[in-house]
């Protein structure tokens, strides 16, 4: 501010000397223009500064202790590997001394045996071990090492020689032990001798893979300097793992955390909800969870980024024909098939064995209900998860009570299992649908009805609806997600119609295209989306199609697989649809976007025929097909 005052002095004074005064003025004039100005400093600029440099000191920091939580923990590993080892070398040390003090003990009684006399072997004592326990520290080779280790290969080669190996697999052992030891073939000459002796060994790869299991002995004689190598192999993995924990805690501090696939996999796997309240979705929002015990959730704002990759994990065989239906139990990982084996079966995903060549289960059943006269086609089960309902080509809904999931399979025949047997279908019963608001049970038949019953009351039929056949045969049947009073059936003439369950009143009907034929029309599978006014329809003719309960028009329709849509279902908090197909595939579909998000190849055909029924766990991450190539499959 002080610059331009020698500028106005002249100007105030210009009857003095003009020239002089404009001449000094236009001179300093230059040298301010030709002075750099001083930075401002501001208030906010000097806190940003600050709060920079906190920052960065603060994540210097994070890094510094995280590398040092690293450091300790690998201090702590090469400690307890140490301490490993020489527990192990007095261990060998202990036995060795014991099969010889056998083996002289041996051979004197052979000796007596044979001859009859006493066998002169000097003084056989038993084996002390205190000393080996009194001091850990002394030098793994002693100091005449050469010596004794020409006389132990003597000896050791005698010992072999009576017990009948031969001069070859002595040499081929005496290689592979020198290179485990790190010996070489000037006995203490480094790694050149090891890659001679290597070079020298037989390409078994049986052989090297058992052999895979010893290097924690490569070099072992070597002191410290074996200890940092072996680290390199086994502790880096392990230090990761305990810096990973480092990590996630100062995950606010740090840059994006890069979490390997194996190592922190217990702090990632819990519930979505869990992890984005901790971390925030941001930098983990790719991140595929696979865990078989974490909760079903959804991230509702962010799902298709955090969305879940479904993979085989359980095969259920046993049956010995087409799986028609599933149902899961509502908390337990356990589930009922029913089968054109005329039996249903009860399985604990629990109770596996492993599978042969493959990494997944094989699940044995733990019960199997016999009662129907003939394939099995339909199933539903109770919100209790204590009964569950099937329905037959007999004509018949059989009502079970549903054992323990402990139950031993080789206990003796129940007859309390089998709760009832409902007659009033007069053909096969094609559907069922469960529920537990009133308690209630729709059924769909062959014979054209669609029937309501009540397991509380004497005659439990207590409703029936499309009896003069006004919409055609009807294909399946399920309850309203969002008015239980109202309930929602498909039939093979390709429509599909919501029934006032109160005044037994048609109150919507979905129209299918009458120009086309009956068969392209048919309705194979009809659902009712849990939380919104939706109903969802799978078609003969490969289709998809979504309708409003309101209005009764299709708000969207797709061709959904390369051949029939047999199968759907939508997860209990109404953000995924699956559905399965005769082209063998489980399509798993966003029903925001209505596009496909994963592709799941599931069964093999049979007769043209592959998926009868997919199905959600009501409550955990398990997801099920069902196919006509007598395999249930459940994918975590």
């Amino acid at each position: 501010m002080a610059a331009p005052r020698p500028q106005q002095q002249p100007q105030g004074n210009n009857n003095a000397n003009p020239q002089i005064g404009g001449g000094g003025g236009s001179g300093m004039g230059q040298q301010h223009d030709e002075m750099p100005r001083p930075q401002q400093y501001t208030i906010p600029g000097i806190l940003h500064y600050i709060q920079h440099e906190w920052a960065r000191f603060e994540m210097e920091r994070a890094h510094w202790e995280v590398e040092r939580a690293e450091l300790q923990a690998r201090i702590a590993f090469l400690q307890g590997e140490r301490k490993g080892q020489e527990n192990l070398k007095n261990d060998l040390v202990r036995r060795i001394k014991m099969l010889e003090y056998a083996l002289k003990q041996e051979r004197a009684k052979y000796h007596k045996l044979k001859y009859g006399t006493e066998l002169n072997q000097g003084e056989v004592k038993m084996p002390s071990f205190e000393s080996d326990t009194k001091d850990t520290e002394v030098p793994a080779v002693p100091q005449n090492s050469q010596l004794t280790w020409k006389q132990g290969r003597q000896l050791l080669r005698q010992y072999l020689q009576e017990v009948g190996y031969t001069d070859t697999i002595l040499d081929v052992r005496s290689q592979r032990v020198r290179s485990l030891l790190g010996l070489s073939g000037s006995e203490q000459n480094g790694s050149v001798g090891n890659e001679g002796l290597a070079s020298d060994l037989p390409d078994d790869p049986d052989t090297e893979e058992a052999l895979k299991e010893f290097d924690f002995l490569v070099n072992s004689e070597d002191g410290e300097g074996a200890g940092e190598a072996r680290s390199s192999g086994d502790g880096t993995e392990w230090g990761k793992r305990i810096s990973e924990n480092s990590l996630a805690a100062e995950s606010k501090l740090i840059d994006p955390l890069p979490f390997p696939s194996g190592g922190g996999k217990s702090f990632i796997m819990g519930s979505d909800d869990v992890l984005e309240s901790v971390l925030g979705l941001g930098d983990l929002a790719d991140l595929t969870v696979s865990n078989d015990d974490a909760d079903y959730s959804y991230d509702v704002t962010n799902k298709d980024t955090f969305r879940k990759t479904w993979n085989p994990k359980y095969t259920l065989r046993s049956h010995f024909d087409g799986v028609r239906a599933l149902a899961f139990h509502p908390v337990e990982p356990v589930l009922v098939t029913v089968s054109e084996d005329n039996t249903l079966k009860l399985w604990n995903l629990q109770k596996t064995v492993p599978a042969k060549k493959s990494a997944s289960f094989d699940v044995e059943p733990i019960y199997t209900f016999r009662a129907h006269v003939g394939p099995v086609l339909s199933l539903a089960m109770t919100s209790s998860g204590q009964q569950c309902y099937s329905g037959g080509i007999d004509h018949t809904i059989q009502c079970w009570n549903i054992p323990s999931s402990n139950v031993d399979p080789y206990d003796t025949y129940d007859p309390s299992v089998l709760a009832g047997t409902w007659l009033g279908h007069t053909d096969a019963v094609w559907g069922l649908a469960y529920s537990g608001i009133k308690n209630r049970l729709l059924s769909c038949s062959a014979d054209g009805t669609v029937k309501l019953w009540n397991p509380q009351e004497k005659n439990p039929c207590i409703g029936t609806y499309n009896a003069e056949k006004e919409h055609g045969i009807p294909t399946a049947v399920d309850f309203n997600g969002c008015d239980p009073a109202h309930m929602v059936a498909s039939f093979n003439t390709g429509n599909a119609v919501i029934y006032d369950l109160e005044t037994s009143q048609t109150a919507v009907v979905f129209a299918g295209q009458g120009e086309t034929l009956l068969a392209a029309n048919h309705i194979n599978k009809v659902v009712s989306h849990p939380t919104l006014p939706v109903t969802i329809t799978a078609h003969e003719d490969r289709n998809i199609k979504f309708f409003d309960n309101k209005s009764g028009k299709v708000i969207h329709a797709m061709v959904a697989h390369l051949d029939a849509v047999t199968s759907l279902a939508v997860d209990p908090n109404g953000i995924y649809l699956m559905s399965g197909s005769h082209d063998c595939s489980i399509r798993l579909w966003n029903l925001d976007s209505k596009t496909c998000v994963q592709e799941i190849t599931a069964h093999r055909k049979k007769s043209d025929e592959s998926i009868y029924d997919v199905a959600f766990h009501p409550s955990k991450a398990y997801i099920a097909s069902a196919g006509a190539d007598a395999l249930a499959k459940v994918f975590v």
